[in-house]
């Protein structure tokens, strides 16, 4: 029997920290962006620190948003295996009410010096909380309610991310914006810590544990344990893929939107709710199709589809290229009376559900497979994994950038990447891929059977063994 989706979602085990876990990942986008905007839109050169360009100081934001899951990933993996989950996880959501407090005065201050240094500190939260998320579901669900439960937190975290986004770019540029952002993102806090008073107790794993203080040495001890596990450590490269290929699509948006389409921002909203929906479906379809079984078998088909639809996207794109021209940018009404761009548009789509199909898998196998005293130690060797894998991709796109080398030409280098990862996914899981073939022709011929009365529907299809 498999658990319906919509009871994990209504479950006492499983709401508050769904709840919890969202308004903590819309606070982060909803600073970020905001920051964002008020760096390149409101605050003067002499405003920024020590003159630098805004564009200087979002890239070094961004760096010091993600610098935290390589410095703190090692000890927060420790303090969540030691002591209780939901005590820890009130605790993070306490300090987050107290770092947005700081946001807040930053924000009344325009300073944009001391808002990067609290957006340090919220990464720094952020890298405590994912060991304690993704730690905790092992302890509150059954096994059979994994996918589901992992389907939910990946399609809620994409819905945070494109909500948080847009809020925080449309409310700091409004009238009082600051205002409103500062009121916002303490009182976001507020709702989050709320929420985590109602997750129930998740008692410690290893609670003897001696935590080693020595962040470089934790970190290569907890990459060195997940590294001897094969199928942990091949699942901790898969996702941190999938975060690398998804943050340099969404990193990639506006350029592409402004200088290839010739869009202008709401375009690039327009993509990113297009890639969110898409990460919520795929998630959401993953569970469907597994019916609560940790298995791989949609991992093949989810990395050929992000191959397959990243090459389309390329063609699609070079295909109108030098329709782009200067002069007025187009909104959303003017993109989407261009037929071409609807291809692009169901390329974003189909590459993004491929990629919830193939990132839900992954997680629930770590969790699954990791040893009860040590998952969220393993949890926190996929942050540090996932941390470096984006900065990679990030440098990489910068690269590419640097020697001359267009959106499109990026999309194609990706393209090609997702390849040689599909690939690779498809000689690793070659009887998970047979699996899934079977499976659905066995589901496809059971429901044609059962049209005609002879069978009923959905019976016999279903294949069983994880990887």
């Amino acid at each position: 029997m498999t658990a319906p989706i919509l009871a994990i979602l209504q479950s006492r085990r499983f709401l508050p920290l769904f709840v919890t876990q969202f308004l903590g990942a819309f606070n982060d986008n909803l600073y970020k962006n905001a920051l964002v905007m008020l760096i390149l839109f409101r605050l003067s050169g002499q405003e920024t620190a020590g003159g630098l360009s805004g564009e200087v100081l979002v890239t070094i934001a961004g760096g010091l948003f993600i610098l935290p899951f390589f410095l703190f990933s090692a000890t927060a993996g420790q303090l969540a295996d030691k002591f209780d989950k939901a005590r820890m996880i009130r605790g993070v959501k306490a300090a987050e009410i107290g770092v947005m407090a700081l946001a807040a005065a930053g924000f009344a201050w325009a300073r944009a010096d001391f808002l990067i240094a609290v957006l340090f500190l919220m990464g720094t939260q952020s890298a405590f909380f994912g060991p304690l998320k993704y730690g905790i579901l092992p302890q509150h669900l059954e096994i059979r309610e994994l996918v589901g439960g992992n389907a939910l937190i990946e399609a809620a975290t994409f819905l945070a991310i494109l909500l948080g986004t847009i809020a925080g770019g449309l409310l700091v540029l409004s009238q009082e914006g600051a205002t409103v952002i500062s009121v916002a993102v303490v009182l976001v806090a507020l709702l989050g810590w709320a929420a985590s008073l109602r997750i129930p107790a998740a008692p410690a794993t290893a609670p003897d544990l001696k935590v080693n203080w020595n962040f470089l040495a934790e970190t290569r001890a907890i990459l060195r344990h997940a590294a001897a596990s094969r199928d942990i450590f091949l699942s901790i490269i898969g996702i941190s893929w999938f975060w690398l290929v998804g943050a340099t699509f969404i990193l990639l948006f506006p350029p592409y939107a402004k200088d290839v389409l010739g869009g202008n921002e709401e375009v690039v909203t327009l993509f990113l709710t297009i890639f969110s929906v898409g990460i919520g479906v795929g998630s959401i379809g993953c569970d469907r199709l597994l019916k609560g079984e940790v298995s791989a078998r949609t991992i093949p088909f989810g990395a050929l589809g992000m191959a397959l639809f990243s090459i389309d996207l390329y063609f699609a794109s070079t295909r109108i290229v030098t329709d782009a021209s200067a002069g007025e940018l187009m909104g959303i009404s003017a993109f989407l009376a261009v037929a071409a761009h609807w291809r692009i548009l169901a390329d974003l789509l189909l590459v993004s559900i491929c990629g919830g199909l193939y990132i839900v898998p992954l997680y629930a196998i770590v969790q699954s497979r990791a040893e009860a005293d040590r998952r969220a130690r393993t949890i926190a060797a996929n942050n540090v994994m996932n941390a470096l894998f984006m900065v990679l991709g990030a440098a990489a796109a910068a690269l590419l950038f640097t020697i001359g080398l267009m959106v499109t030409g990026i999309f194609l280098v990706i393209a090609a990447a997702n390849v040689v990862a599909a690939w690779y996914v498809c000689k690793l899981l070659p009887h998970e891929l047979l699996k899934g073939l079977a499976a659905g022709i066995l589901r496809l011929f059971y429901r044609v059977e059962g049209d005609g009365g002879r069978h009923q529907p959905g019976g016999g299809g279903r294949c069983t063994g994880p990887v």
